[in-house]
């Protein structure tokens, strides 16, 4: 999130993550920038501010958990996801920034956590905050995935928050496209082991071997398809609940599309023409990292960083219509939001 919305033109002062790693990769891919490796619930966000030496902050965000948020006040004040969202809450209320950006999953929009954002309207309504909230998909913003994220931007202006408007690129957002412009930088390439992306199962070499580009094995039929009798799960389809397997096995991704979404490891996802699974830079170049965005620290560590971050491209789209906000100025009305008209967006798969 921070890369991209420097890239929209924003200057990232500070960042905050339990995870050294992290933070350790936050620094390097921010030299102007202060990382602070610690547990935000200890943190005072006086004390940042005198470390800072600056007058005042224009934008927090982050990505807090908030499910375990379930009613105005503390909730549940057993669950630990609440402390996280709060002190969030808690920078946001002693810095007062015009702006805020809270990156969720878009399971936060479902029917069961619908007092889980009510709450989060209420709690911010109280100091200011005007909230939206949309699910936005990445791949609607040249970034080469079909991931979705639930956005929520506020001010406390009064302002009508404005929403990125969908690319009219053409192109950018394939897999192809990232892997012949994100992998190699100045004659470089960083986070690209090839030689450990390979399986380690014979079985798993022999199987991927026969997936043809775009395709996988979710159902007996695609198994029937594909695999040779000898290289077959000899399991009973008809016992698997809907007869398919949850997630599809042996993914190959196609080219000419966006990738499914990239997750915290490198099991999930293949090659689109090579008998191997993604190398991290590969992976980062489906999130639309560029070439020169190294990632620090373990191989697990890099694959969790890169799984879970917010896709640049989609965060600079989110930058620019936040700087839209501003020189605009629109003012507008708080609204009583559509749950149910927003739900309908979130949850469709192809």
């Amino acid at each position: 999130m921070s890369y991209g919305l420097e890239q929209a033109g924003l200057t990232c002062v500070l960042g905050i993550d339990n995870n050294k790693y992290a933070i350790d990769t936050f620094s390097k891919n921010h030299p102007n920038s202060t990382g602070v490796c610690g547990d935000i619930r200890k943190l005072n966000p006086k004390d940042i501010k005198i470390d800072l030496d600056i007058d005042k902050i224009d934008l927090i965000c982050g990505g807090p958990p908030c499910q375990g948020f379930s009613t105005v006040g503390l909730g549940n004040p057993e669950d630990e996801r609440n402390h996280l969202f709060l002190h969030f809450y808690r920078f946001v209320e002693y810095f007062r920034p015009r702006y805020i950006v809270i990156e969720n999953v878009t399971g936060l929009v479902a029917k069961k956590n619908e007092n889980t954002l009510k709450a989060i309207y209420e709690v911010f309504r109280k100091i200011g905050y005007k909230l939206d909230i949309r699910i936005l998909k990445a791949s609607d913003y040249d970034v080469p995935q079909d991931r979705k994220r639930t956005i929520i931007l506020g001010n406390n202006l009064s302002l009508k928050n404005n929403f990125p408007e969908p690319s009219s690129s053409k192109g950018l957002n394939t897999v192809d496209f990232a892997l012949k412009n994100s992998i190699n930088f100045n004659g470089k390439t960083f986070n690209n082991d090839v030689v450990s992306s390979f399986p380690k199962n014979d079985i798993d070499k022999k199987r991927i071997s026969h997936i043809p580009e775009g395709r996988s094995i979710r159902y007996e039929k695609d198994e029937l398809e594909f695999l040779p009798e000898n290289l077959r799960f000899n399991i009973d389809w008809g016992i698997l609940p809907e007869k398919r397997f949850r997630e599809a096995k042996y993914r190959r991704l196609d080219r000419k599309k966006p990738s499914p979404t990239i997750v915290t490891h490198k099991n999930t996802l293949y090659h689109p023409t090579e008998n191997r699974h993604l190398t991290i830079r590969e992976a980062a170049a489906m999130q639309s990292f560029p070439a020169n965005f190294e990632f620090l620290g373990s191989n697990t560590s890099q694959w969790t960083q890169v799984g879970n971050a917010v896709p640049p491209l989609l965060a600079k789209s989110i930058g620019e219509a936040i700087l839209k906000t501003d020189s605009e100025k629109i003012k507008e009305e708080e609204e009583v939001f559509d749950f149910n008209t927003l739900r309908s967006t979130a949850f469709k798969y192809a």
